[in-house]
């Protein structure tokens, strides 16, 4: 049995334009797409940034990726999602699987690739790399992120903001991501270590409403209106952003 290979490319922040060559290619070319949904009735982003580089007669199936912490959960839909992928790859037919961003950095194609080598193990995988949110929102903003030596560190921001804590007092550029309802909570922590001067906020980078901020502090109490699609670049040794 020729299996077919599946394709996961990530496609940037939310500009189509910002996909690769590679990726467009074969957007365009593959029948299979596969689309992450947060929920069942929600429209998938991602579908909507590469569709202007779809074939027509491209067959788009929506896997379900809910935002829960259950591991029993997750569990199980990484492995309904790796069956459907499967099922496609067994008729020797190749799919692209789409994600936000870069494919391996904080996004559910890992959790796929992971699962679908368990239920498929000669499956046949290529992943695309995108452009990452936080390199967009560096474009948007002349925000250099890394200078000669200075480290860098990426957090996802969670409810126990102890990570970002840490990272803020150490060295270099702090990458905060997925920040949405925990907007003011980041901001008072920014505050506490001075850095609220130092940073930049991007939402929905590339997209019809992206909102670019060089002033943290207009942004309180505007968490739940940016949602999760949400990054701040900050470096407090600069002591403010040129």
């Amino acid at each position: 049995m020729t299996l077919g290979t599946l394709y996961g490319i990530g496609i940037g922040p939310g500009d189509p334009d910002l996909i690769t060559v590679k990726g467009a290619r074969l957007l365009g070319r593959c029948r299979h797409l596969f689309v992450p949904k947060a929920r069942q009735a929600a429209d998938s982003v991602a579908l909507g940034i590469v569709r202007k580089h779809l074939s027509p007669d491209t067959v788009i199936h929506a896997v379900l990726f809910p935002m829960v912490t259950d591991p029993t959960e997750l569990e199980s839909r990484w492995r309904e999602s790796a069956r459907q992928v499967a099922a496609v790859l067994e008729q020797g037919e190749d799919a692209c699987f789409v994600t936000l961003g870069d494919a391996f950095l904080y996004s559910t194609y890992i959790y796929l690739v992971r699962t679908l080598r368990q239920v498929l193990p000669g499956a046949v995988v290529v992943t695309v790399p995108g452009i990452t949110a936080f390199s967009a929102v560096a474009a948007a903003t002349e925000f250099p992120v890394g200078e000669g030596k200075m480290p860098v560190t990426i957090v996802p921001t969670a409810d126990d903001l102890s990570a970002v804590d840490r990272a803020l007092a150490g060295p270099g550029t702090v990458i905060l991501m997925k920040i949405g309802k925990r907007l003011d909570a980041v901001l008072d922590l920014l505050e506490r270590h001075e850095a609220l001067d130092a940073g930049v906020f991007v939402a929905h980078a590339g997209m019809a409403d992206e909102v670019v901020s060089t002033d943290l502090r207009a942004l309180r109490g505007r968490g739940e209106g940016f949602g999760y699609l949400s990054t701040i670049l900050v470096s407090p040794q600069r002591g403010g952003v040129s």
